[in-house]
């Protein structure tokens, strides 16, 4: 299903191939030789997405761009099932494997993997050649891998990166965040009542 999202229309090369049930949604660039299966979701709320050539998006994988974080995907790159991508710069030849997150403002250099599970973080910056080993977490610029049982390192890294702030624009110590994060966010995915259905 293709949809036209903020007077933007998805481009998709004739070449590739977008399965029926996945959602393409608004300034969206599919490139050729790319394959989007079953369920995938490329949503451009906002911000453009680019996808390369020979770029293949699993089933149920989720790619959003937002305004400020546009989302570039380079050539020969594998998104794989339930993978959720926001905002963020993935360099050529990458694997991105079953159920990984990746977060606004992050880059993954080029042939990096990032294994079943693991999470790259806001801001996060990984070099050419990174792995990130499963269901373990890439934080930092430069980045530090650490295991899922180091919380507490892990989160000294993170806090600093802002996510409240950098994503949403609101301070981490406000009182009522989930009220105002909720009620911001949730007035500008409302612009999605007026999307135009293309197929």
């Amino acid at each position: 299903m293709r949809f036209e999202h903020l007077g933007a229309q998805p481009r998709i090369h004739p070449d590739a191939v977008v399965s029926p049930t996945a959602v393409v949604s608004g300034d969206v660039t599919i490139g050729a030789g790319c394959q989007v299966l079953h369920g995938a979701v490329i949503t451009a709320e906002g911000g453009p997405i680019t996808l390369g050539e020979y770029v293949i998006v699993m089933e149920n994988a989720l790619i959003r761009a937002s305004a400020t974080h546009p989302v570039h995907i380079g050539s020969h790159v594998l998104v794989g099932p339930t993978a959720s991508l926001s905002g963020a710069v993935v360099d050529d030849e990458v694997f991105l494997a079953t159920g990984v997150r990746v977060f606004n403002g992050a880059r993954i250099g080029t042939r990096s993997e990032v294994r079943i599970g693991a999470i790259v973080h806001l801001r996060t910056v990984l070099p050419p050649d990174s792995v990130v080993p499963i269901g373990w977490v890439a934080v930092g610029d430069p980045a530090r891998v650490l295991s899922p049982d180091r919380h507490e390192e892990i989160w000294e890294l993170q806090k600093e990166l802002d996510f409240p702030g950098y994503v949403f624009g609101l301070d981490r110590e406000t009182p009522d965040l989930m009220i105002q994060l909720t009620e911001r966010y949730g007035a500008a995915l409302a612009r999605h009542r007026d999307d135009r259905r293309l197929d």
